[in-house]
């Protein structure tokens, strides 16, 4: 017995030895909450089409990060992409990338689940968008995305490059809100670039520009500029048969909106309105004169 106390005691010693040694003796460093890198999404899509008897159908595809991609069910021989954000926005340091290619002789129409909304980004950090779209000879491409929201201390460099070969087909539209006008938000400092470009057998036929630093609100109520408008819309029609849509979309358009032939196969259509249930009555019926009486699902929801 007295054995068995002197070893239960030895190895009480010991770990009252090995925890004084463990004992902290200074407060630990800890760096400040905002010098910590926060989270960024990131995401790409990339697919083509391809022909398969009479019927648009996918080719290659892949997706990554924060950038989805759904097929949904159509009765048309066309195929139709939703693009999904799941990071749920946009903001300062986010990077997404979509690439695509309609084959020849293919329809491919792609759209958004939502509205994407770009949020207040720090001083340093702009969050990126760059698509790129390919439509070979004989291919249409209806790229319809719903509406980029832009939200106060917001900074968004957006890139649309596409590149047509003869005889492709484009209806493109990009429309953009202002703020929430319901909540009464006022877009007093934001950064903005975008850029879209349209190629046609690698020569530049369209070219569209906007760089803006500062307080959108207070340039917007300019008169000449957009009388207090709190969202805008640009729509290119490409196509051989742009001249037979020029009377009907023009009758279509509220007085803050214009349609002009630029070239002989090039249609634009600019618009103003003062929120985005204003700019939707106005782009709809455009759009499906333009897009043979269709529209995406998600434009109906």
């Amino acid at each position: 017995m007295q054995i068995g106390v002197s070893a239960r005691q030895q190895g009480n010693r010991w770990h009252q030895q090995v925890f004084q040694r463990c004992l902290i003796t200074q407060a630990a460093v800890i760096k400040p909450a905002q010098s910590a890198n926060p989270p960024r999404a990131a995401g790409s899509v990339n697919l083509s089409t391809k022909l398969l008897g009479a019927k648009s159908v996918l080719d290659r595809f892949h997706h990554s990060g924060s950038f989805k991609c759904l097929f949904p069910r159509t009765t048309t021989p066309h195929l139709e992409a939703v693009l999904l954000n799941t990071a749920g926005g946009v903001t300062g340091g986010d990077r997404f990338r979509f690439s695509g290619k309609a084959a020849e002789g293919t329809t491919l129409t792609l759209t958004t689940q939502a509205c994407e909304r770009v949020y207040k980004a720090q001083p340093e950090e702009i969050g990126q968008i760059t698509n790129h779209l390919t439509v070979q000879s004989g291919a249409r491409v209806n790229w319809l995305p719903q509406e980029t929201i832009l939200f106060n201390d917001s900074a968004l460099e957006r890139r649309l490059k596409i590149d047509l070969a003869p005889e492709a087909e484009l209806l493109m539209i990009e429309p953009m809100v202002f703020g929430r006008a319901a909540m009464g938000e006022r877009l007093s400092k934001i950064r903005l670039s975008d850029r879209i470009e349209i190629h046609r057998q690698k020569g530049p036929v369209f070219l569209d520009a906007i760089q803006f630093s500062g307080d959108l609100n207070a340039h917007l109520s300019k008169p000449h500029i957009a009388n207090g408008a709190g969202a805008m819309a640009l729509i290119v029609f490409a196509s051989k048969a742009v001249e037979a849509h020029l009377g009907p979309v023009r009758d279509m358009l509220p007085d803050t909106a214009g349609a002009t032939l630029i070239q002989n196969e090039l249609l634009i259509v600019r618009a103003l309105a003062e929120n985005s249930f204003a700019l939707r009555r106005t782009l709809m019926p455009v759009l499906r004169q333009l897009n043979k009486g269709t529209l995406p699902r998600c434009w109906m929801l």
